[in-house]
């Protein structure tokens, strides 16, 4: 077997190691349109803490109640959203891996015999001296080579460009797929939370229906004995067909947030979970340290993409400019050829060929140009989307840090309303035991304690949602464990700022 030379292949490589250079405009990251500070709630200027940061925090660390945790891991092996987001980055890097392999020859090899003989009235002769018609002669032909074909040489750039246009939207793909999995955590954790508030609302309904149910009997017993009047025994039986329209509301709400949580996991609840916490022990305690509006540019994955998606748009950018100058393609082959097979691999057989082709572009009658003005506005329109999603994201950890402290005022203050409307319907009602008061009076109190009560679950629930909305909004959650040694530093902020 002959060694092939390869001229052609060798030309191209070395032509492939010349086109380093693009057109691509230098980047600069759009300068974070939000304050430095975040904005203060009720006159709360006291600093928070600055050590580990929120995005680095492990969501198995954050979400301390066992049921939850089972239920999250759950959601990230089967929930279906998450699995299309990983089909989308395969996708993504599959496209790169053709765009950037355009950077190379696609260099095969082929083989090809021929037998043709003519017709005897065609009076062809592929030999001298030979009787077409009396003896017509069988023409063969072999051929055995390598080489590529419609090579572009990247002169300019072109091709680079657009391989990098591909490289940063799998890098999009990847962050899209970090911010789905907050997402969905996120969503686990708050449907988790509102099925325990209804749950415990649940609870509230049922001991409220016993209890007035428990109340009117007695006072049916008076009336059939003539000691109440019938005025009495329709508000009491009002009361409790009331509180029966309030637990079939809370049973629903129960059997909704089962579903939702059916869907967000991607599977059937499984019987085996571990025992829940106690209601309002889903979450850690300890106040987040949210850090800088800058580490929120530095962490959170739907900024990260929508950087990703404006230097993809600066790299077409690169390639639009490249289009005004001229390309090169080159087509080569390296083989061996023969009439005779026993002659195929000899020296004589050798054959090979280069075919470079130059394409200058004269009149394009606009086109390029309007390319190239396209391509920059569609920069600007990635730049002034990842300025709104800074904007969006400062807005939400706001939005969430006020909650956090509004809550806080609100619980303590629903916990007093509790604790007031309590000792009111024990007044009210020993007083109507007694004999010295309406029933009306108690019946109001004993609807206002009810209502205290499912408002003060309706804070609780709330105040950890918020909480969960906070942690998610910082950038935490796309961990299962706790990123050691990450600090907000002077350097990281003059870098990302």
């Amino acid at each position: 077997m002959k060694r092939f030379s390869l001229h052609g292949i060798t030309l191209g490589a070395a032509a492939a190691l010349l086109a380093g250079c693009t057109m691509i405009p230098h980047y600069h990251r759009p300068v974070a349109p939000v304050s430095q500070n975040w904005p203060t709630y009720g006159g709360d200027s006291q600093p928070m803490a600055q050590n580990t940061l929120s995005a680095n925090l492990g969501w198995s660390e954050f979400f301390t109640d066992p049921r939850l945790k089972a239920l999250i891991a759950i959601a990230i092996r089967e929930n279906r959203d998450l699995r299309e987001a990983a089909a989308n980055i395969r996708r993504a890097q599959g496209q790169f891996d053709i765009q950037h392999a355009t950077l190379f020859p696609q260099i095969g090899g082929n083989g090809e015999a021929m037998f043709q003989a003519p017709s005897s009235a065609a009076g062809l002769s592929f030999a001298p001296g030979l009787d077409a018609q009396a003896n017509p002669p069988m023409f063969k032909y072999f051929n055995m080579g390598i080489g590529f074909s419609s090579y572009e040489i990247d002169l300019f750039g072109r091709i680079r460009s657009l391989s990098r246009e591909a490289a940063e939207h799998a890098l999009m793909q990847r962050e899209n797929a970090r911010a789905m999995l907050i997402s969905i955590i996120s969503q686990v954790a708050n449907a988790y939370i509102s099925w325990l508030g209804d749950q415990e609302a649940l609870k509230l309904s049922q001991a409220t229906q016993a209890s007035q149910q428990a109340t009117l009997d007695m006072i049916r017993a008076k009336f059939e004995h003539g000691e109440a009047d019938q005025l009495t025994l329709r508000q009491s039986e009002t009361q409790v067909e009331q509180s029966a329209a309030f637990l079939a509301d809370s049973q629903r709400r129960v059997a909704q947030d089962q579903n939702l949580i059916t869907l967000l996991i991607g599977a059937p609840i499984p019987d085996n979970l571990p025992p829940a916490s106690p209601f309002g022990q889903q979450t850690m305690m300890q106040d987040l340290p949210p850090g800088l509006p800058s580490d929120v540019l530095e962490h959170r994955p739907d900024i990260i993409s929508a950087e990703h998606d404006l230097k993809a748009a600066n790299a077409d950018i690169g390639a639009a400019k490249a289009a005004f100058y001229p390309r090169i393609t080159l087509t080569a082959s390296d083989g061996i050829s023969s009439l005779q097979p026993h002659r195929l691999f000899t020296a004589a057989a050798t054959t090979w060929g280069v075919s470079p082709q130059l394409q200058v572009p004269l009149l394009t009658w606009g086109q390029n140009s309007g390319n190239l003005k396209a391509s920059r506005a569609e920069r600007n329109v990635k730049a002034a989307a990842y300025e709104k999603t800074i904007q969006t994201a400062f807005r939400e950890v706001a939005d969430a840090l006020a909650g956090r402290a509004a809550y806080h005022d609100e619980g303590i203050q629903v916990d007093r309303l509790v604790a007031s409307s309590a000792d009111s319907y024990r007044l009210a009602k020993m007083r109507y035991d007694a004999g010295t008061d309406s029933y009306l009076t108690s019946l109001e109190s004993q609807r206002s304690l009810y209502q205290a009560q499912q408002w003060q679950i309706f804070v609780l629930v709330s105040k950890y949602q918020n909480l969960v909305t906070l942690y998610r909004a910082l950038g935490g959650g796309w961990t299962e464990k706790t990123v050691q040694n990450t600090t907000i530093t002077a350097k990281s902020q003059d870098k990302h700022g």
